[in-house]
């Protein structure tokens, strides 16, 4: 199984509309660990460790979003596993 680690950024209407708890109820369904945290500059930063095609899901439903959101743009960085997450949580 080949383990990441990956950032991922979304931004439009993503703070205020339930964002947060979606990706954390996502991830936790998914079984990743990591966590989720609003940015000042209005994006949602999501940053989680576990097997690629897992993170890939979980990056498929963060572009889509809660039903009050709008996903303007998601990006996401991969880097090199460093097993830090014993859960899932909201920052």
């Amino acid at each position: 199984m080949d383990l990441k680690h990956a950032e991922i950024i979304a931004n439009g209407l993503v703070q205020g509309v339930g964002f947060r708890y979606f990706v954390y109820r996502n991830a936790k369904e998914i079984g990743l660990n990591g966590f989720v945290r609003n940015l000042a500059t209005g994006e949602v930063l999501t940053v989680v460790e576990g097997s690629i095609h897992l993170i890939e899901e979980l990056f498929n439903r963060i572009k889509i979003g809660p039903s009050h959101a709008y996903v303007k743009n998601c990006t996401i960085v991969w880097n090199k596993i460093e097993n830090e997450f014993k859960n899932f949580e909201i920052r």
